[in-house]
């Protein structure tokens, strides 16, 4: 971890102790892992704190770490299936962040953060949308990329690819009906060239 980083990391924990629960370094970009519960605390503090300055968040995004790993030496990833990762810039320092919280499984909630950056507004909608996670105090929180009577969160790991339902337009009734996935799944499996299906010259 390089100098910089390693400063961060101990601001941090000075300020905000036990809810630092981890910190990484990888590809050059330090990710701090916070509690759930104390993330309003720290970004707050991340963008009014002269020695974090990140006045941007830049991304916002939903992971699901379902089957993450699952074929690796070590066996499958253990610990929380939901998280979400803030991804902030400080244009006074000309450093970049990440802040990941991870939620519960069975009910993935996490405080909005609109209140301290606007731009998490579409952001949080976005993984409201695909993953299930609910940010609680959004102003407006609702789907953003799929339909309104679209079911399910098709960035889940377990969400199936032909989807749950489909739509088309019934013109005895004049619009648009739901109607169960009528697609046969099939599992795609790649052709194999032999050499010996080929004349020789």
């Amino acid at each position: 971890m390089n100098e910089v980083h390693q400063q961060l990391v101990a601001h941090a924990r000075e300020l905000f102790g036990a809810a630092i629960t981890g910190e990484r370094e990888s590809a050059g970009q330090l990710t701090l892992e916070v509690q759930r519960d104390k993330i309003l605390e720290v970004c707050r503090a991340m963008r009014d704190n002269a020695v974090f300055s990140f006045a941007q968040l830049i991304d916002l995004c939903g992971v699901d770490y379902l089957d993450y790993k699952r074929e690796s030496p070590q066996g499958p990833r253990k610990g929380p299936r939901f998280a979400v990762v803030y991804h902030l810039l400080s244009l006074k320092h000309n450093r970049r962040l990440r802040l990941r919280t991870y939620l519960d499984d069975e009910n993935p909630l996490v405080a909005s953060v609109t209140g301290i950056w606007n731009s998490a507004n579409w952001y949080e909608r976005e993984a409201f949308d695909l993953f299930g996670i609910v940010f609680e105090g959004h102003p407006d929180l609702r789907r953003l990329l799929t339909d309104y009577g679209f079911i399910g969160h098709p960035f889940r790991k377990d969400f199936p690819l032909i989807g749950e339902v489909e739509m088309r337009y019934d013109a005895e009734k004049q619009r648009v009906v739901y109607q169960p996935v009528s697609i046969e799944p099939r599992i795609q499996v790649p052709r194999v060239i032999r050499e010996e299906g080929f004349a020789e010259d």
